[in-house]
Formats: C-alpha cells, sequence, structure tokens
C-alpha cells in the first residue's frame, strides 16, 4: 500500500456523510470516488465534496481506489462485494453484513479468492470511552470480569413518526433492536469479554407503527464465565444532555470494583468496598459533536494505519462472522423459549 491510500465511498444514504467527512478530513486518505443510485444523494455529495459522484460502479473501479467503504443496505452487500473485490483490495462493509451467515460466508470467500480482504465497519467499539474502558480491563483493573450490562435507551422510538426524520427504513425492517443496532453490543462484549458461548433472548415489540422489535432482553454466556446482558427499550431515554452520544448507559462488575458509563461519555470506576468512584480519563480523542465521539473516523484512521503497517487490522469479516452468529441465535432463542449454543 502506498502512503496515501485513495477512498471510494458507494452508498450516500444518511449515515455516508460520517464516512465521507472522515475520509476527507484524515491524512494518508484521499477520496476519489462517490456512488449511488440517487441523483438528489449525488448532487447532494457532489457539490458537498467536490467530487463527481457517478451511478455507475464501473467508475469507481476504474478510479483504482486502494479502500472501497460500502455504506449500502444489506441486500446489495454480496452483489457490490462481487464486482468490486479485487487484488489487494480492502472493502469496508457497513454492518448489518449481508443478508444471512451463508451469504456473509460465500462473500468473504468470493473476495478471498481475489486476493481482498474485507472489514465490518462496527464502529462503536471505536468510541473512545469504549477503548478507554478496553484498556483499563487490559491492564488489568478489574481483575476478573464477573458481568457487564448495557441498558440502551436511545429514545427515538416513540409515535407514528418513530425513526422518520433520520432514517425512515427503521420502520419497515423485520427485525430491528437486534439486527440493526444490538449487534453493536454483541461485539462490544465479545471484544470486552471473548467468546459467546451461548445466547438467550426475549424481545418485543412496543411500538405498533413498526414492523421490527424494539424492546428485549439479550443473555450472553461468554466461554471464561463471564456474563453480559443487553437490555434494550427503543422507547425509554436516559439522563444526558444527547441521547445519541453513547445511546444508554454501560456498567462492568469484576473482582477489584465496578466500572461506569454514563450517557455523557464519561467513564469512572468504584474499588470493591467503597463507596465512592473515580473517573477514568477518556485516552483519545473525543469529538463531542461528531456520532459516537467520532468512532467513524477513529475505525477510518485505524485501516489507514493498519493499511500502512502499523497496527493490526480489527474487524475482519471472517472474524465478524461470530457476532453475526450470535445475532442470529438471539431470534432463534426469542422464537424457541431457549437458550442457544454457539
Amino acid at each position: 500500500m502506498s502512503e496515501e491510500l485513495k477512498v471510494a465511498v458507494v452508498g450516500l444514504g444518511y449515515f455516508a456523510e460520517f464516512h465521507l467527512d472522515a475520509w476527507t478530513e484524515l491524512e494518508g486518505a484521499r477520496l476519489v470516488a462517490i456512488s449511488d443510485l440517487s441523483d438528489e444523494r449525488r448532487a447532494w455529495a457532489s457539490d458537498k465534496y467536490g467530487i463527481n459522484a457517478s451511478i455507475d460502479i464501473s467508475d469507481v473501479i476504474a478510479s483504482d481506489p486502494d479502500i472501497i467503504d460500502i455504506v449500502t443496505p444489506p441486500p446489495s452487500h454480496f452483489e457490490l462485494i462481487k464486482k468490486l473485490a479485487a487484488k489487494d483490495k480492502i472493502i469496508i462493509c457497513q454492518k448489518p453484513f449481508c443478508l444471512s451467515v451463508e451469504q456473509a460466508e460465500e462473500a468473504i470467500a468470493f473476495a478471498n479468492e481475489r486476493g481482498c480482504r474485507i472489514f465490518i465497519h462496527e464502529n462503536f467499539r471505536f468510541q473512545p470511552w469504549y477503548r478507554t474502558i478496553k484498556s483499563f480491563l487490559d491492564d488489568g483493573g478489574l481483575g476478573e470480569i464477573y458481568q457487564a450490562r448495557y441498558y440502551l435507551r436511545p429514545g427515538d422510538g416513540r409515535g407514528p413518526d418513530a425513526y422518520l426524520s433520520r432514517q425512515p427504513a427503521f420502520q419497515k425492517m423485520p427485525r430491528l433492536l437486534i439486527h440493526e443496532t444490538g449487534v453493536h453490543f454483541i461485539d462490544l462484549f465479545r471484544w470486552i469479554s471473548g467468546n459467546i458461548a451461548n445466547v438467550y433472548a426475549d424481545i418485543r415489540k412496543l411500538n405498533p407503527v413498526i414492523a421490527g422489535e424494539d424492546c428485549g432482553i439479550v443473555i450472553l454466556n461468554h466461554e471464561n464465565g463471564s456474563q453480559s446482558v443487553l437490555d434494550g427499550n427503543r422507547l425509554s431515554d436516559h439522563p444526558t444532555d444527547n441521547l445519541r452520544r453513547t445511546m444508554g448507559v454501560m456498567q462492568i462488575e469484576g473482582e477489584k470494583g465496578t466500572i461506569d458509563l454514563n450517557g455523557m461519555g464519561e467513564v469512572t470506576f468504584r474499588p470493591f468496598g467503597s463507596s465512592s468512584s473515580q473517573e477514568i480519563p477518556i485516552e483519545l480523542e473525543v469529538d463531542i459533536n461528531a456520532f459516537g465521539g467520532g468512532c467513524v473516523k477513529a475505525l477510518c484512521r485505524h485501516i489507514i494505519l493498519a493499511a500502512n503497517g502499523m497496527g493490526e487490522f480489527e474487524n475482519e469479516a471472517q472474524d465478524y462472522l461470530a457476532v453475526i452468529k450470535a445475532s442470529e441465535a438471539t431470534y432463534q432463542s426469542a422464537e424457541t423459549g431457549r437458550r442457544i449454543d454457539l
């Protein structure tokens, strides 16, 4: 790879703006192509980023990018990978990745045959507070982890207009709480506590205007004996000045005490036996006005550095299959009322 990597972005929906902003701001990357089927979105992107947006994917191929960032919905992922995978290319693909475990495996195999690597745009683990928590855990600050719990409370799922202002497709998704959003936390829990042994889920729908589920509890038992719980309710909120900063609150209990993450993005540690907590300073850059504290930019920077040999890649698609399988298991568990072994 060259030091300055050429980047193409395919898909210009709501979330693509975070990707485009990141690629145009980061050193070591140069945006060379953007593409979408929508005339309106192409016009918007061309005007804002100064690059002629194309409807034809062959124009993306002709730009010869080092990195291809796919920011389209899951039904398009496999066909785009078949068109874009080529030797020494890096493909970053938004989650949820493909339409099923089987299709994801086929896409990965196809890319491997062509010498192309796929990484999943799983950006929550790149939020600065989670990187800080992981560093604290890796340094032994909590000792053995007993249990982690995350309360997902974005407060955006109420009434007939739920999600319409930002991501209207959410209303029609047959699977919402876990498949679209909860998968972030399945990845986080696996990153923090290791491989998942089994899954139990009880999920339901509160808002009748949507197709999928918006409330429920998922219990993940890890191979090391620790347990993680995702308690999600998209209709409820949490204490913060910005419901989308952390989208909820987290608590991790362990041998040496308890870690808490609040809705302001602040992390504290209370030692076992103590009545007071101490702040754990956030070690990384925090863009308080950006989504997730700037996690999209942090993920893109990670790809640039790793591609140039400065660090190990995270979020490789082959490894991410375990997250997809755990996500699928939540629905199997909810349908059967039993724990699902992975």
